[in-house]
């Protein structure tokens, strides 16, 4: 507990002690007047100098302002008690409000722990701890088990399991070997790696995560702008209005001014908007807290806000709805077995660094003998023909099969077809394709469940390729084969055609336009891309899309807490304020239209945190 609770506490503590004095028998009145001043001395007075020091600010109607007036008020007139309970439960709200908003800032800033404190640097056979600002991109660290990856790079040596939940909200840890990237703010867990680091601290993915939480408060929703003009008009005007009350009954009934001066000031008690002003930031502060803790980073309560109207989401394909990474899905020998297809396909392809190519040689996984290959020559959009084993092999598309002189086969399956030919005869052909991410199709279901009308796909693949993809999801538009510039294009359609908010979901890392034209850019898959940290409103911390549909889900529910808690806010008020000027709520009852609405708001806040 912070120090400024504890002493809260005590002076709470100490007012209902000295308040119990009261109670003594055969009290004079003068000691039961002090009892009561003393009282308030130690549980208002900071109230009473907040408000004579924002006077002096320019400040005239803040909810000190009306604290103090409304008691010194209740004072002036004999209600000591009332004045004492009135600023007693306004100091219990206030801390309610404190611990609340401590609790709910702790959710955001317990990703603070992700900060490595110290880098592994080994010099003369020794290893030395430096700062992680003192290592220069390229440099070699080591990371024992039990601490921080202080940097971003790659394993160059050893094995661990490497546990990246303060990132992605992935329960599961991920095994690393040589050759696997890892990210700083990861806890590496079982086994000594060594990392090179592919760049400076300031660069690293913890770095950026890091001011993207301490900024995460910066951006306003339209719901807590508008409370802040209605607090700025609100509050003079009740002050107004308590005064006539206070004033114009008096003059036309021509007497009762203490009664009608404390109907006035239980106007000013319940009049404080302070449930609306603390508890409508706070919500919204909570629902960001409670997504950060799931993985999901969202920039400010504006983008939250949006998120919650999203109508139509527009999904990237490679990478996002696919795994982004292309293999051998089908294989179709003719004359000989399709290991053989395989292999020969591999050999043909060595020196390529085409992804096709790339999948191709992993698809055999054997060891090429580059002694076998010979005479290489790449025809641009068609394929590559090779001398292997001293015979002539074609490897590509139908226009390279007709420069071979064969008669290619038609493929039904969907994704890039490698037809081969040796010594002019036809062999076969391989499928290459990128396969659909398992929880896709979930995601775009639960998209529907989250109240999300409609489902569209932009792609640069071919059209089959595309509406395979989407008719396996059941995506209802697909728009394919188009280039960034169509990307944009065909966002700004969608956005003209229909009055619905917007997202865009992408890798972040070639969709930056896009994610920028979209009312709210959502890049998936972030770890280690600081493009999409850079360019998106909302960052989901891995790969999963089932990710989507949860931001949405929890912007919406917090979105529904803040209506809930205006809406309950402005009724009891405009209820007691109705009552208390007819003379039928008095100063307790104004008590817990201020104080006690103001805890129950906050306290239906902290709802937004459990994501």
């Amino acid at each position: 507990m912070e120090t400024e609770h504890k002493i809260l506490i005590s002076r709470i503590v100490a007012c209902v002690a000295i308040c119990g004095l009261s109670f003594l028998p055969a009290l004079p009145a003068w000691a039961y007047i002090a009892t009561f001043a003393l009282a308030y001395a130690v549980i208002g007075a900071d109230v009473v100098y907040r408000a004579v020091r924002n006077l002096f600010h320019g400040n005239f109607f803040d909810e000190h302002f009306l604290m103090s007036i409304a008691t010194l008020g209740a004072f002036a007139i004999g209600e000591y008690p009332e004045a004492v309970a009135v600023m007693l439960f306004y100091q219990v709200g206030e801390l309610f409000q404190d611990i609340a908003v401590a609790r709910s800032r702790a959710s955001i800033s317990s990703l603070m722990d992700i900060r490595p404190d110290y880098a592994n640097i080994e010099e003369d056979g020794e290893l030395r701890q430096v700062a992680p600002d003192d290592v220069p991109g390229g440099s070699v660290i080591i990371v024992k088990p039990g601490e921080k990856i202080p940097l971003d790079g790659v394993v160059i040596s050893g094995e661990s399991s490497v546990d990246t939940s303060a990132l992605t909200g992935e329960s599961l840890p991920r095994d690393v070997s040589e050759g696997n990237p890892v990210v700083s703010g990861s806890l590496n867990m079982t086994g000594v790696i060594r990392v090179r680091t592919s760049g400076e601290y300031g660069e690293s993915t913890v770095a950026r995560i890091l001011e993207l939480v301490e900024n995460a408060d910066t951006g306003k929703a339209k719901a807590e702008k508008f409370m802040t003009r209605f607090a700025r008009y609100y509050t003079p005007a009740v002050v107004a209005a308590a005064v006539l009350l206070a004033v114009v009954p008096s003059l036309v009934s021509g007497g009762n001014w203490t009664v009608w001066l404390n109907r006035a000031l239980i106007f000013l008690v319940v009049s404080c908007p302070c449930a609306l002003v603390v508890s409508i930031p706070l919500t919204f502060f909570a629902g960001i807290g409670g997504a950060s803790r799931r993985g999901i980073l969202i920039k400010g309560s504006n983008y939250l806000e949006i998120l919650a109207c999203v109508g139509t989401v527009v999904f990237d394909k490679t990478g996002t709805l696919t795994r982004g990474n292309f293999s051998v899905t089908a294989v179709h020998p003719e004359i000989i077995s399709g290991e053989m297809l395989v292999e020969l396909a591999a050999l043909a392809e060595m020196y390529s660094d085409h992804p096709v190519a790339v999948s191709l040689r992993s698809a055999y996984g054997g060891q090429l003998d580059k002694e076998r290959v010979a005479d290489v020559k790449n025809f641009a959009g068609e394929g590559i023909s090779a001398v292997v084993d001293g015979r002539e092999v074609y490897a590509g598309n139908d226009r390279l099969m007709s420069r071979a002189g064969v008669e290619a086969k038609q493929c039904e399956k969907s994704g890039t077809i490698v037809h081969l030919a040796v010594d002019g005869v036809y062999m076969g052909h391989i499928v290459v394709s990128d396969s659909i991410k398992p929880e896709a199709a979930d995601a775009v279901s639960g998209l529907r469940r989250s109240g999300v009308k409609k489902v569209v796909m932009l792609t640069g693949d071919r059209q089959d390729v595309a509406e395979e993809v989407s008719g396996a999801l059941g995506i209802d538009e697909v728009y394919a084969g188009l280039l960034p510039a169509d990307k944009v294009s065909r966002m700004e359609e969608l956005r003209s055609s229909g009055s619905q908010k917007i997202a865009f979901v992408g890798d972040g890392i070639n969709d930056a336009p896009v994610l920028k034209l979209a009312d709210v850019g959502i890049a998936m898959g972030a770890v280690g891309s600081d493009a999409a940290i850079e360019a998106a409103d909302v960052v989901l911390m891995d790969d999963n899309p089932l990710k989507v549909a949860e931001s949405i889900r929890i912007s919406r529910r917090t979105l529904r807490i803040v209506v809930q808690n205006i809406v309950f806010a402005i009724g009891i008020k405009l209820a007691m304020l109705l009552l208390g000027a007819l003379g039928i709520a008095g100063m307790w009852e104004a008590v817990f239209a201020d104080v006690g609405v103001t805890v129950l708001a906050v306290l239906n806040s902290l709802r937004a945190m459990r994501a």
